[in-house]
């Protein structure tokens, strides 16, 4: 496959970043997935490293929008997570989103995923999705108790051939556009009317989890009542 929905499609053995290589090509305006089987400097939010193994799907989605506005980036991960989820329950498995870029199965991370938008006034005019998918790789001993791959939650090996169909099943759903997908994404919201930590800069919050709104606010019960929260870091672990 060379082309999915428009996008040009482009593989490689060892990428440092896809994400880094997709924004190295907006220059050129063509909307495109790019993949590699290992990265060498693969990263998360925040700048975290990100274990990216062969065996693994690692890619991102460079895409040019015409008339979405600022106020509605959030749609773009919502596409996208709810893109992870339509892939993996293809599979058999039963994923959550944790708030916000975050796929979860049997309460472990399956999957992270790093939006990079470009703006220009009161509109996004190109954004670059980055995708860690655990499938068939290995993972840090560190990891152990917090991540999972595909391969573990259903029981059984995954070749190589496999890991490929299941990246491209993931850049067909990736490069989808869903009309209703603020709908979509709640559909899949883990961990709600559970109580969590909510890490502010420094601060720590502890709440329970409601929902998320149109605009990918967390609506959270806190001592003050339900309140919204448009950046924080959710940890389970209260």
């Amino acid at each position: 496959m060379n082309e999915c929905n428009g996008y040009k499609i482009e593989r490689f053995d060892e990428l440092a970043s896809t994400n880094d290589y997709c924004k190295e090509k907006r220059a050129e305006r063509q909307n495109l997935v790019v993949s590699a089987k290992r990265q060498t400097r693969g990263r998360g939010t925040k700048g975290r490293s990100f274990a990216s193994d062969a065996g693994g799907v690692f890619l991102s989605a460079l895409t040019f929008h015409e008339t979405l506005a600022a106020k509605d980036a959030f749609t773009i991960m919502a596409n996208s997570a709810v893109a992870v989820c339509e892939t993996l329950r293809a599979y058999g498995v039963e994923p959550v989103i944790k708030w916000p870029n975050d796929i979860h199965v049997q309460g472990k991370k399956i999957c992270g995923i790093l939006i990079e938008n470009a703006f220009s006034g009161e509109r996004v005019v190109s954004s670059v999705v980055g995708v860690g998918l655990n499938v068939a790789n290995g993972l840090p001993d560190e990891l152990s108790g917090l991540a999972i791959t595909l391969s573990q939650a259903l029981g059984k090996p995954f070749s190589e051939t496999e890991v490929a169909a299941v990246e491209e099943k993931l850049v067909c759903a990736l490069t989808t556009f869903r009309r209703d997908v603020m709908q979509a994404y709640r559909a899949f919201l883990g961990y709600l009317n559970e109580r969590a930590t909510l890490l502010i800069g420094e601060e720590k919050l502890t709440v329970t989890l409601r929902s998320v709104d149109d605009e990918g606010g967390l609506l959270a019960e806190t001592e003050m009542g339900e309140e919204r929260f448009a950046a924080a870091e959710v940890s389970l672990r209260t």
